[in-house]
């Protein structure tokens, strides 16, 4: 098992896997990244990260983060936007070698937290998240403005 940054050509890579874990969470008709905007906002404008598990060279599973800012800690840390491993390749490590390395980078960087959000629904991750120590922040609502919402607040 090896654990690698992903590079501006593994787009379609990347893609791939937010496609997976879409179609997982049943929300495929929600995904309208295409590799283009996946180029220009990770690695043009690098607005977040990639890590890949890989198995022999063959990429198994993936993490996208970024940096977000407390302001209680006064310091950045880490959200985990998605981590999502091939279901054939599940109860391998894969998905906890990732979440170490977050760990290790978000240590290595001085931030001071590394966070995610799961689904209500998704019990063997929310049980994979306890069985690592991981916290569930329940008194926390996640609040979120898009599309025709999003931009008449803007207007």
């Amino acid at each position: 098992m090896t654990i690698r940054y992903a590079e501006e050509n593994d787009c379609s890579v990347i893609l791939a896997f937010i496609r997976a874990l879409a179609d997982y969470e049943n929300m495929s008709d929600q995904v309208v990244a295409t590799e283009d905007l996946l180029r220009e906002w990770i690695f043009e404008k690098k607005k977040a990260e990639v890590l890949f598990a890989c198995e022999d060279g063959k990429e198994v599973g993936f993490a996208l983060f970024f940096h977000n800012f407390s302001t209680f800690l006064g310091r950045a840390g880490i959200y985990l936007e998605d981590l999502f491993v091939l279901p054939e390749y599940r109860g391998k490590g894969y998905g906890k070698a990732l979440l170490k390395r977050l760990a290790q980078i978000t240590v290595e960087r001085g931030c001071g937290r590394l966070e995610w959000a799961c689904l209500d629904w998704n019990r063997p991750s929310i049980d994979f998240y306890l069985s690592l120590g991981a916290a569930p922040m329940d008194i926390w609502t996640t609040y979120r403005l898009t599309g025709d919402t999003l931009r008449e607040m803007a207007e």
